[in-house]
């Protein structure tokens, strides 16, 4: 078994791997109800720990993730790295529907959501200046190559609260801020994987071209669930691809794996010692 325990964060259309071996298990997170158990198991070898992001069967809103208990039983489980697949919207032409973009940078416009494990008694501050991981991104964009995918690597993801999609001004706007992709999902999510100390990566899979392309209409659900199932195949063989990679190559240090080392503000005697004690897998390497 390699030094890397891959968590895969499955997204619309992605609520299981064929191939990963093992077994659905509830862990407990003081943050409250992940969206669903993970499917801990092997993957040729490789250890994967899989999450369905809407929960199996697709329960859940974009709003209504918790992404905190989410990364937090992901941590639990001894992960050390966190795949993204995620359904988005292109903004631009050249990004077309079942398209893969790895993207590298965010834009956050979400604003009913938990976005940090740290608060009111116990402040921190991380760096996100560079979101992702480089060293996964380039894995996983080799992967989605190496089953066959287009794939551009590079692209800032516009993340929006959602659950309507973008009006015309909007999707207007978001282009001329120079966004490639659109989507509700990998926000907070991405912030909280680096207060986890965890690296980070997002494939994201084009479904439509939003509503800014009038030669396509407006976005229609029953058009990006058939380009979504289409993506969600190539997702899967994308995931054993990167196992197989992974497991012949070392696991070495990140930087990110001690992003937490002089994030913390607050000094011990006026920590919130039940903070602290949520805080133990997020934030117990730095706090103990």
């Amino acid at each position: 078994m390699s030094d890397w325990v891959l968590g895969v964060i499955g997204g619309s259309g992605l609520y299981d791997i064929p191939g990963l071996n093992g077994v659905w298990r509830a862990i407990e997170s003081p943050w409250g109800q992940a969206s669903d158990q993970i499917f801990d198991g092997e993957l040729d070898g490789q250890r994967v720990v899989f999450l369905p992001r809407h929960g199996r069967g697709h329960a859940i809103a974009p709003s209504d993730i918790n992404g905190r208990a989410n990364i937090d039983v992901l941590k639990r489980a001894g992960v050390t790295d966190v795949l993204s697949i995620s359904a988005v919207g292109s903004l631009k032409a050249e990004l077309p529907p079942g398209h893969f973009v790895v993207v590298d940078q965010y834009i956050d416009r979400t604003f009913a959501r938990a976005k940090s494990f740290f608060g009111k008694g116990l402040v921190a501050h991380v760096s996100v200046a560079h979101p992702t991981c480089p060293r996964l991104r380039a894995l996983a964009g080799e992967a989605a190559r190496r089953i066959g995918a287009q794939v551009t690597e590079g692209g800032t993801y516009v993340v929006m609260e959602g659950p309507q999609f973008s009006t015309l001004a909007e999707s207007q706007l978001y282009r001329s801020w120079g966004c490639s992709v659109i989507g509700m999902t990998n926000m907070p999510e991405a912030k909280l994987a680096r207060e986890a100390e965890l690296p980070y990566a997002s494939i994201c899979m084009v479904t439509d071209y939003d509503c800014w392309n009038e030669g396509h209409g407006a976005v229609e659900v029953s058009a990006i669930i058939e380009v979504m199932h289409a993506n969600s195949a190539k997702a899967k063989h994308l995931v054993a691809e990167l196992a197989r990679a992974i497991k012949t190559i070392p696991r070495t240090p990140s930087p990110i794996d001690t992003c937490l080392d002089f994030a913390v503000i607050t000094e011990p005697e006026a920590r919130d010692l039940e903070l602290v004690k949520k805080l133990s897998a997020i934030a117990g390497r730095v706090l103990n």
